[in-house]
């Protein structure tokens, strides 16, 4: 692999990847050193279901800027009972813990009855509660019944939780936005504000408050549009910020340096990018 400059003034989380899956089997080492190398201090990596919960700790006990959180997906709930809730739990006490996710709702598709997976994401965040730890939030389609859950879920805990979390790869309106915001939710931006159908969800992005953001690549998923076609990695994030400083006017260095300090934030982990 060829030598790569760290960068000295950039440094940044990718708040969402999911490194565990097996398209990084091959060659999982060498991404997180082109991570590294390209000032990417810390990955969240996020699990869709016990098994990959279980690899995300893993990974985080092997590699010093790797950490988990854990969670099941809502496209994975269909089967969901109280016993996996609670070797979910079992998990979350390890301390490579960080947030619980990847939860929420998705009803692009008839991955599980509505009501499951509704009833899924009220335990899970009841264990977010139990734990005191952030929620990572999936929402596809599903607005109006999500909101409705956060809201009923933030009404009754939010003096127990630090943090409510962060709406995971958010991309829509900026009424939306402010209503996760005033839950107290951030909000995840991804490769795709930089995509070429994203230029309307710009302009939602430039209105939100920057004390407000994190970055993610959801790698392997949705890469920058330079590299549309291919596996997305953590090393990408930085093309992820460079967007969200020319959409919001500012410098690469404070934008590096303002989500990091979110994520730190929401997270409970060092701030490096001071």
């Amino acid at each position: 692999m060829p030598e790569l400059s760290p960068q000295k003034a950039i440094r940044l989380i990718d708040s969402h990847a999911h490194l565990d899956m097996s398209r990084f089997d091959a060659d999982r080492d060498v991404v997180i050193q082109r991570a590294t190398q390209a000032g990417v201090t810390s990955i969240i990596n996020v699990g869709i279901d016990l098994a990959s919960s279980q690899k995300a700790i893993e990974m985080a006990q092997r590699y010093p800027t790797v950490l988990a959180a854990v969670g099941i997906h809502p496209q994975e709930v269909k089967n969901i009972s109280e016993n996996e809730i609670g070797a979910l739990a079992d998990l979350a006490r390890k301390p490579e813990v960080v947030a619980i996710g990847e939860i929420g709702l998705d009803f692009y598709r008839d991955y599980a009855p509505h009501e499951q997976q509704i009833k899924a994401l009220k335990w899970q965040l009841a264990l977010a509660d139990e734990m005191q730890l952030p929620a990572i939030i999936h929402c596809r389609q599903a607005e109006k019944e999500i909101l409705e859950v956060l809201t009923d879920w933030r009404a009754r805990h939010s003096s127990s939780t630090k943090s409510a979390g962060v709406i995971h790869c958010f991309n829509g309106t900026l009424k939306l936005a402010e209503n996760y915001l005033n839950l107290g939710f951030y909000i995840s931006l991804g490769a795709y504000i930089g995509y070429p159908s994203s230029r309307a969800f710009r302009e939602v992005v430039k209105q939100l408050p920057t004390d407000r953001l994190l970055t993610e690549t959801d790698c392997p998923f949705l890469p920058p549009q330079s590299h549309r076609g291919q596996r997305n990695e953590p090393a990408y994030v930085v093309e992820i910020a460079k967007e969200l400083a020319n959409i919001k006017e500012m410098r690469l260095e404070e934008v590096s340096a303002l989500t990091s300090a979110n994520a730190a934030r929401l997270f409970g982990i060092p701030d490096l990018s001071k």
